[in-house]
């Protein structure tokens, strides 16, 4: 009998341990789901994937659950927080500055590369093998931004053409599109549907080995000077206690194998003003077109 109730009670706590959370009673003042938006770098799937060890942790860690949408373009994520559709999002350095401007975003860790750098670089792609390796080669040939919010999709490159190189791309190329997502820029660059493309080094590492071979597909023929990384931010009226709990989540965050899927070493802090260099080059850009 007395053996019985020693394996009964070691079963209840085995069920407790396992099944308790980590915060087993939230804050009544905290939203019951938590919503995080992300940018469409890539698809929808590929970035369900690559976030879900970090929003495992986050549900354990918070004790609320954590939806991922990924919105179809870039406007998408910031509109769905301006109308609290979205409590924290995955944003680009251009697109955060829209969100801080419109859409009460308040950035509050910024992704740490695995160099130890806190930002990454624009890239000016080619098909490797196609014979594109300088910006005079591409002259009248088919161009592709990736969304008119996106940082090393659009914003870099076009302030690096109009105000360095002195080209109107819409003059220069043959036909200026816009591709919608860094994935779908560099497959189009590799499958030869466009000629060349803007994207960034972090976007390609993490197709790399995957959607293609960076060394073999590509031809790199500009890389830009460093970017501020892109943030997590969250919406400014959020209970303090909660942007507290993400915050020290995220900063807390060593998942060997989620800090893998986002090619990055892991998060630091961060303030709103590391991108006032982004809004340095959008006043740049809009003084150059009037």
């Amino acid at each position: 009998m007395k053996r019985t109730i020693a394996v009964a009670a070691v079963l209840a706590f085995t069920l407790i341990a396992i099944t308790s959370p980590a915060l087993a009673t939230p804050p009544a003042d905290w939203p019951k789901k938590l919503v995080l938006g992300s940018i469409p770098t890539d698809s929808s799937a590929n970035i369900t994937e690559r976030f879900d060890n970090l929003v495992k942790y986050l549900e354990k860690k918070l004790g609320v659950p954590v939806e991922v949408k990924v919105a179809s373009d870039y406007a998408g994520v910031i509109t769905g927080m301006q109308f609290k559709h979205i409590d924290l999002a995955y944003f680009g350095p251009k697109s955060y500055v829209e969100a801080a401007a419109r859409a009460n975003a308040e950035a509050f860790v910024i992704e740490v590369g695995k160099d130890g750098t806190q930002g990454y670089h624009g890239l000016i792609i080619a098909k490797k093998g196609s014979g594109f390796k300088t910006m005079a080669d591409l002259k009248g040939k088919l161009w592709a931004f990736v969304d008119p919010n996106s940082t090393s999709g659009t914003l870099v490159p076009m302030v690096h053409f109009l105000n360095e190189l002195k080209i109107d791309p819409e003059k220069y190329f043959s036909k200026v599109i816009y591709s919608g997502s860094h994935e779908a820029s560099m497959l189009s660059v590799k499958t030869g549907k466009i000629d060349a493309a803007s994207t960034n080094d972090l976007d390609m590492a993490r197709g790399n080995g995957k959607q293609w071979n960076a060394e073999k597909d590509f031809e790199i023929i500009w890389t830009s000077p460093l970017i501020p990384g892109s943030p997590m931010a969250c919406r400014k009226d959020l209970p303090s206690t909660l942007k507290n709990a993400l915050s020290e989540a995220f900063l807390a965050y060593n998942d060997a194998t989620g800090l893998d899927r986002l090619k990055i070493k892991g998060y630091a802090p961060v303030a709103d003003k590391t991108y006032d260099t982004i809004r340095d080059l959008m006043d740049v850009q809009k003084k150059i077109k009037k």
